[in-house]
């Protein structure tokens, strides 16, 4: 990755969202803020670099344009005395002076163009580093806020959500399981009564069928 790309990845970084997602905040934040002084060092460094290549192109450009206009007078000169082929080989050099100055003209607009997006990200650079500095402590502070509200609405969610339930359900499961053991107590309890009222009924024929036999027999109950 190139200078200026790094440059832009670090320029288009949101702060907030590397936050979020960083195991250690404060870490993460502090190696961001770090690779953007690196950068920017850098980039001064590039930037002042670029700016003395476009000063030698240009003094380069003046020199050939100097040469060029000089071969010319040369020539002049040449004609103005009669020697033609004097005047002809300076018109070579004159026109090879020119095309020698038009590509140092072209390379000097490159270049102009090189400093400008260089200066401009270096700007930009410089002011999120800037804002990452003046702010560090702030989306730190906003981070653990909002990590602490996120627990206590975690908290707040299993306290009134689930757990709640849970406590409702064993609540019922315990209302459920006595009222079934009141119940069997209950029938427990009249299967017992029943029994004993048929062991009455049951003692009372026999009874009857004693005196019954009894009289038959001739014997008083």
């Amino acid at each position: 990755m190139g200078l200026l790309e790094r440059v832009g990845t670090l320029v288009r970084a949101n702060l907030n969202d590397l936050i979020d997602k960083a195991e250690n905040p404060s870490k993460m934040i502090k190696q961001v803020i770090l690779d953007m002084e690196n950068q920017l060092l850098q980039v001064k460094t590039q930037v002042a670099i670029s700016i003395a290549d476009q000063h030698m192109l240009e003094k380069k450009e003046k020199e050939t344009g100097d040469k060029a206009a000089d071969w010319l007078r040369k020539a002049e000169l040449a004609i103005d005395r009669g020697q033609d082929d004097l005047a002809r080989a300076a018109l070579g050099r004159h026109k090879a002076s020119e095309r020698t100055q038009t590509s140092f003209r072209e390379q000097v607009a490159d270049q102009r163009a090189q400093v400008v997006t260089l200066k401009a990200a270096f700007a930009k650079l410089e002011q999120k580093l800037a804002e990452a500095q003046s702010k560090s402590d702030m989306l730190l502070a906003q981070h653990r806020r909002a990590r602490a509200l996120g627990k206590a609405s975690d908290a707040r969610i299993a306290i009134g959500g689930h757990s709640t339930i849970r406590t409702f359900e064993r609540m019922k499961e315990k209302v459920n399981r006595h009222e079934a053991v009141s119940q069997a107590k209950s029938e427990l309890a009249g299967d017992n009564l029943d029994d004993r009222f048929q062991q009455l009924e049951h003692d009372e024929e026999v009874d009857r069928l004693l005196v019954d036999l009894k009289a038959k027999r001739g014997l008083t109950a």
